[in-house]
């Protein structure tokens, strides 16, 4: 059911709680949990939640063997969820499941709470095939939930966990599976397994959306829609570390957006593994938000083409900035490092500003791209979806430069296939007719190789 994770707007101090063996635990059990899978246990591990919290925090355990079915289950401030290795809580399939307002359509959810968390080595599923109406190789088609109009289309589904307006939560080693949509928080996320099926959509890792101060760290995240990503809808985010993961996805790795009316400032990514992703590292600034102070370091990446109803042509580099409408305000992009960067990649880098949003001061610095054709997709489009262009014909350049104003190549190589790019046609450097200037080169190389 609902993708995992989700931050919603949290002005948090992400640390990671010192839970000590001297909590108190409240075992589901104990309220009379049955644990099996058919009967809805909600009572039972709310009134637990709810104890927990009455004695002034601790641990409530979902203890294993067990699949525990739940309607929306409400965290509370210093209560942790322990769902024990071997158990499972299972998210309940009907709209009656939920709170009235589709935003608060979670599985676990905490509001305005301090020192919440999830943990233990089982696992939460959404059982997301279960939100499935039509089965589709390219694209599965989803319930909606839209009876209301309070949301649209295929993103009227639950979600898995979401810590809303809440301080100090922590989330590690536990697995999330079978998301419908997406999840929000601010916070330590560590040791967080996330698995996704490959053809939903909406089927979001982890959306940072209005938080500051979050750890990302040891995650692995498997899914059909993007990876890791922030968003600004109602307010900015800042301070965002995410180190040690591996992503695999049908759309973006890590993508900033495309909600983006705020300001993202001072995030990191590194050591970071990206498998055979529709595309890389990805901004997609469309509502007037700016980009500043962003690192990119020690990855290693595959990206490669999937059907277009994807958004992402296979690009492991992605940076654009354009208006989602016509009257819509130009964000800009700047001072964003690509440092220690290896690709393998049906595409080449894409980095496209607008005339009133340039992107400023790009550097990249030992960066090595392969460019090599294995899938059967169709190439010679350039993607500037949602809004702006749409999808465009063009010829393909290992990198297509448009209104960019500073961009630093220091070595940098490209690395052409030999063999292995039929029907390709191909430029080094593509430059646009537009503002391109302030370039700087230094060590940069254009090689043809063996497969």
């Amino acid at each position: 059911m609902a993708s995992p994770l989700l931050l919603l707007p949290l002005a948090v101090s992400s640390l990671l709680l010192p839970f000590t063996a001297a909590a108190r635990v409240f075992s589901v059990a104990d309220y009379g949990a049955a644990g099996d899978g058919a009967r809805y246990d909600t009572g039972a591990i709310q009134a637990a939640v709810d104890a927990c919290a009455a004695a002034g925090g601790g641990r409530v355990l979902l203890p294993a063997p067990g699949d525990y079915l739940t309607a929306t289950v409400h965290l509370r401030s210093r209560v942790v969820l322990d769902v024990a290795p071997g158990a499972r809580l299972l998210g309940g399939t009907r709209q009656a499941d939920y709170p009235p307002e589709s935003r608060r359509w979670y599985v676990v959810l905490a509001e305005n709470t301090t020192g919440a968390g999830v943990t233990g080595g089982g696992e939460i599923n959404g059982q997301g095939g279960a939100f499935v109406v039509t089965p589709n190789p390219q694209k599965n088609i989803m319930v909606s939930w839209n009876a209301t109009g309070d949301c649209e289309g295929d993103e009227c589904r639950p979600r898995l966990v979401g810590f809303i307006d809440s301080k100090d939560v922590t989330i590690h080693d536990i697995t999330l599976n079978q998301p419908a949509y997406w999840w929000c928080d601010n916070t330590m996320i560590h040791n967080v397994s996330i698995y996704g099926d490959f053809d939903t959509p909406n089927n979001d890792g982890i959306d940072i959306e209005d938080s500051n101060n979050t750890a990302i760290t040891h995650c692995h995240i498997d899914t059909g829609d993007d990876a890791i990503c922030p968003k600004s809808t109602t307010g900015p985010v800042y301070n965002l570390t995410a180190t040690n993961c591996w992503i695999h996805t049908k759309s973006c790795a890590i993508k900033f957006g495309s909600t983006s009316f705020f300001d993202f400032k001072k995030l990191v990514f590194d050591n970071i593994t990206i498998v055979d992703s529709h595309r890389g590292l990805g901004m997609q600034i469309r509502d007037g938000g700016n980009v500043s102070d962003v690192v990119f370091s020690n990855i290693k990446m595959s990206t490669r083409y999937y059907h277009p109803l994807w958004w992402g042509r296979a690009e492991p580099i992605y940076i654009t900035t354009c208006p989602r409408h016509p009257d819509s305000k130009e964000g800009t992009i700047s001072d964003i490092q690509f440092i220690n960067i290896s690709s393998v990649s049906e595409n080449g880098v894409f980095l496209a500003g607008s005339k009133h949003g340039l992107l400023r001061n790009l550097k990249f610095k030992n960066v090595d791209l392969t460019y090599k054709r294995w899938t059967n997709y169709s190439g010679g489009l350039y993607d500037y979806r949602p809004g702006c262009q749409k999808m465009v014909k063009h010829r393909t350049g290992g990198m297509m430069l448009e209104h960019i104003s500073g961009l630093e190549i220091d070595n940098v190589r490209m690395r052409w296939s030999r063999g292995s790019l039929k029907g390709w046609d191909v430029d080094p450097l593509l430059f646009q007719p537009s503002t391109v200037d302030k370039l700087s080169f230094h060590d940069w190389q254009s090689l043809a190789v063996s497969r």
